[in-house]
């Protein structure tokens, strides 16, 4: 049997219940994907997005919807190691993708706030691809630990209650929308489906996580140690925003992540 076919056997039976079951639920409880989608995967090379485009892959076979998908690689400065580590996953998990150039990583990393400026010129530079190939929304591997740091990270970086939205329409391209169907998916049962395979992936592969300096980082460090004291922290994190309670609240806004 093709490598291919055990990984995603891998998804849709060994790790039914950590993954795509979970991945199906994101799907049709935040209705994140309709008939006639035209959904553009973003690709980092990393494990999430990875994991993501077999997803997306394999309900777009299986589910219950009829929707096209374009699985895209921006190259924000990759050196030749990394970009050609992505080609051959690629290859390897049998997935055929558009890759296209940018210069981020020469322009973040002078940035006084590298990761700030990398996520936003990111996300700008994959909703003009997606739009330029007539895509309505765009697909990121964000799981949930992401959204549960998120929360964190505003909290103390910008006294902010603020979460990562499973579902996020974009304020500068019109008619296109973010979604993240990893949303209910933990980390450590990513890692646990990559090691099963043998699969390895590349990191963020800039300087700023080469030397572990990024302030996610901070905050991921800081969550175990929470979770160490307190079992279930990082759950009633995230749970915290389906619950919250306007009447212990000073005041709040509407605008939009």
């Amino acid at each position: 049997m093709d490598m291919y076919r055990i990984i995603e056997k891998s998804i849709i039976k060994t790790y039914r219940k950590e993954i795509w079951s979970k991945f199906v639920k994101a799907v049709r409880d935040y209705e994140l994907i309709a008939d006639g989608d035209k959904i553009a995967v973003c690709i980092s090379g990393g494990k999430d997005s990875c994991l993501l485009a077999k997803c997306m892959q394999e309900f777009q076979k299986h589910g219950m919807f009829k929707f096209d998908l374009e699985f895209i690689v921006m190259n924000p400065g990759y050196n030749e190691e990394n970009l050609r580590k992505i080609e051959d996953n690629l290859n390897l998990l049998n997935i055929e993708a558009r890759f296209f150039e940018t210069p981020i990583f020469k322009i973040a990393d002078s940035s006084e706030s590298p990761c700030y400026l990398c996520a936003r010129m990111r996300r700008g530079y994959l909703y003009d691809y997606a739009k330029k190939l007539g895509c309505n929304k765009i697909a990121l591997g964000h799981h949930m630990d992401d959204v549960v740091e998120t929360i964190v990270m505003n909290l103390i970086y910008n006294g902010a209650y603020s979460s990562m939205m499973p579902k996020l329409p974009s304020d500068n391209f019109e008619n296109i929308e973010l979604i993240r169907p990893l949303y209910l998916i933990r980390e450590k049962d990513i890692i646990r489906w990559k090691k099963r395979n043998g699969l390895e992936f590349i990191d963020c592969a800039c300087k700023v996580t080469e030397k572990n300096l990024g302030k996610r980082s901070e905050v991921k460090k800081l969550i175990q140690n929470l979770n160490k004291l307190y079992k279930g922290a990082d759950i009633n994190i995230m749970n915290s925003t389906k619950n919250v309670n306007l009447n212990t609240i000073i005041s709040y806004n509407r605008k939009k992540e």
